[in-house]
């Protein structure tokens, strides 16, 4: 929606939104899509509903008489198989009503903390940027971000590293993949006593093999934490299937996993 804002300083645009809905349906209430006279940000689920829209957005920019709200029938009166009804509202804006639309359009986006700059860590950050997470990006190394950071990704430079996990949102799903075994090993810590005295970390992930693991594993029995408590690391992470090693692989599998957790 970034760039949506930014092109609604310059032109208007009509918020359609899908308002409420019967059955089985593309997206459900509250969906909302922003339609330009060339272009649009958002879907309310595509097909040929969202053709429709379209078009009558457009005809709204353009200063034709129609109606505000819809009713639409997904299958006699639009072709798709989905069968169920949906309720459209559509509200030309402007940039005045750009703030207003911040707080309403911007869905909720669930804390993620992610440790460490490296390939893997930049390829993450790009795919987690449009999913609903507030990332948090942090390494030791203050030079490490790149200059191309999506706009809502906070860059955080923490020496020591594991430092930063006090601090962090209740909730905060981390991942772990620091440029050395023994910055993992810290952050793992720090996570497990605060998951121990605070119980506010539902995700801890570890990137890894299953021989760091176990050395891991044993290193963390060591220091006192109990098998219950160990078990709370995800290592290795990724939906399972994927065996693919390249960075923006692994940050795929990584983001759908991560989406499980939500």
């Amino acid at each position: 929606m970034i760039a949506a804002w930014r092109r609604l300083q310059q032109e208007s645009a009509v918020l359609v939104t899908v308002v409420a809905s019967q059955g089985s349906v593309p997206r459900g209430p509250g969906t909302p899509m922003l339609v330009f006279a060339q272009g649009e940000s958002g879907t309310i689920g595509g097909g040929h509903l969202e053709f429709q829209a379209l078009a009558h957005a457009r005809q709204l920019l353009s200063g034709h008489a129609v109606p505000r709200h819809l009713r639409q029938v997904l299958g006699p009166s639009l072709g798709q198989c989905c069968g169920g009804v949906v309720e459209l509202s559509f509200e030309q804006v402007s940039a005045a009503d750009v703030p207003r639309l911040r707080t309403q359009l911007v869905p909720p986006r669930t804390p993620l903390a992610l440790f460490g700059g490296g390939h893997v860590g930049k390829a993450l950050v790009h795919t987690l940027a449009p999913l609903p997470f507030a990332v948090r990006w942090v390494d030791s190394r203050d030079e490490i971000f790149p200059s191309d950071v999506p706009e809502d990704v906070a860059c955080e430079h923490s020496n020591p590293v594991h430092a930063a996990v006090a601090d962090l949102d209740a909730g905060s799903r981390v991942l772990v993949m620091s440029f050395s075994h023994a910055e993992d090993l810290d952050i793992v810590i720090a996570c497990l006593k605060r998951q121990r005295e605070q119980g506010d970390l539902p995700f801890v992930g570890l990137i890894g093999s299953h021989t760091k693991w176990a050395t891991f594993r044993h290193r963390l029995e060591d220091r006192g934490f109990s098998a219950e408590e160990i078990a709370h690391i995800t290592c290795p992470i990724g939906v399972p299937g994927i065996t693919g090693k390249e960075p923006e692989v692994i940050a795929v599998a990584v983001a759908a996993q991560l989406l499980q957790t939500l």
